[in-house]
C-alpha cells in the first residue's frame, strides 16, 4: 500500500523469526508480549502480535497499561469464514488477562484491519501522517535549533499539549502529577543526543512552537521493515494550534516549525517522516494535509 514507506527488509524473515523468538522464549518479554495464531488444516492462516505498552513518564501509570495490537496481525486468503472475529476475541481476552485496562489497536489507515476494529467498537485516536521525498532547506526566520535555555519554554508548550490531549482524548493517555518535571529532565537529555534534532520557534526565552524530530521507535514498524529511512515527530506544537478546530495565524509559524524538521531529517539522509496528531486535533489535521502528509497508520481505542 506504500512501499516507500514499509520497506521490506533484505533478511526480513531472518528478523521476523529473532522478534518471534525473543517474544516468545524470554520469559519477561513473553508477560508482555503475544502471538496467538489461526490454524486450519495443519497451517497457519492467521496470527496477531500484541503487547502490553509502557506508559511514557509524563503519563500516570496509576490509569492502568494499555494492551496493543500491534500493524503485523495478518488473515490468509485461506482463513475460514470468522477467523479474523476469533483472533481478535482471543487477543483481546489474553491482553485482558495480561493486565491491560485499555485496549488499542495499530493498524494501516486502508488496511483491512481497520473495518474488523471499527465493527469490533475501535475508534481512530492516533493518526500517524506521512510525507516522503523530504528536501533540505534552510531555516525558515524565526526558527532555530533549540538550546539549554529554550527548555522552560518548550515545558510550558508541552503542559498545553498534553492538557489539550486529555481533554479530546480522555480515555486515553492521564497526565502525570510530575510531568513538567519529568518532561524538563528529559528535554535536557535530549539536547545532548545526536540522533535527533529539537526546533523552536520564538525569540529566545520565548518559545511559541516546538518539534522533536527523532528516529522512528520499533514499536510503529513491524520486524520485516526497514526503519532507518523513517523519521518521526511524536512532540509537535504551535500556538497556532491553541484552538483544536481551526488552525490559526494561517498556520504559518507551526509550518516553519514543522518544515525545519523535514529539512533536518533530509540532512540525516532520512526522507520519509511521520507526524503523530490526535484524530480529533482538527487544526493540526489540516496544517499536516497542507503539507502533503497522509494517514499512513492509526491506533484505534476501544469505547
Amino acid at each position: 500500500m506504500d512501499p516507500l514507506l514499509w520497506r521490506l527488509a533484505a533478511d526480513a524473515p531472518g528478523r521476523i523469526e529473532r522478534a518471534a523468538s525473543a517474544g516468545l522464549g524470554d520469559s519477561q518479554a513473553s508477560a508482555g508480549e503475544l502471538w496467538i495464531v489461526a490454524e486450519r488444516a495443519g497451517q497457519i492462516v492467521g496470527l496477531t502480535h500484541a503487547m502490553l505498552v509502557p506508559v511514557p513518564p509524563i503519563y500516570d501509570s496509576a490509569a492502568g497499561t494499555p494492551g496493543l495490537l500491534l500493524d503485523d496481525c495478518f488473515i490468509s486468503a485461506e482463513a475460514a469464514l470468522g477467523t479474523a472475529e476469533a483472533l481478535l476475541a482471543t487477543t483481546e481476552a489474553a491482553l485482558r488477562a495480561a493486565g491491560a485496562q485499555r485496549l488499542i489497536a495499530s493498524c494501516l489507515a486502508a488496511g483491512r484491519w481497520r473495518p474488523l476494529y471499527e465493527r469490533h467498537g475501535y475508534e481512530p485516536v492516533t493518526l500517524y501522517m506521512a510525507k516522503h521525498r523530504l528536501t533540505s532547506d534552510s531555516l525558515p526566520a524565526g526558527v532555530r535549533k533549540a538550546g539549554a535555555e529554550d527548555v522552560p519554554g518548550i515545558v510550558k508548550r508541552s503542559a498545553e499539549h498534553r492538557n489539550t490531549l486529555a481533554k479530546i482524548n480522555q480515555g486515553f493517555w492521564h497526565i502525570h502529577p510530575d510531568a513538567d518535571r519529568r518532561f524538563d529532565a528529559w528535554m535536557r537529555r535530549s539536547l545532548t543526543l545526536k540522533d535527533r534534532d529539537i526546533i523552536v520557534a520564538g525569540e529566545a526565552g520565548e518559545v511559541h512552537g516546538y518539534i522533536i524530530a527523532q528516529p522512528i521507535s520499533p514499536l510503529l514498524v513491524p520486524a520485516a521493515h526497514e526503519a532507518a529511512a523513517i523519521g518521526v515527530a511524536d512532540d509537535f506544537h504551535d500556538d497556532d494550534f491553541a484552538d483544536v478546530s481551526v488552525v490559526s495565524n494561517g498556520g504559518s509559524n507551526a509550518e516553519s516549525v514543522l518544515a525545519a524538521a523535514e529539512s533536518g531529517f533530509a540532512r540525516r539522509h532520512v526522507d520519509s517522516m511521520l507526524v503523530v496528531c490526535p484524530a480529533a486535533w482538527s487544526s493540526k489535521v489540516s496544517l499536516l494535509e497542507r503539507r502533503r502528509y497522509q494517514p499512513a497508520k492509526l491506533w484505534m481505542l476501544r469505547r
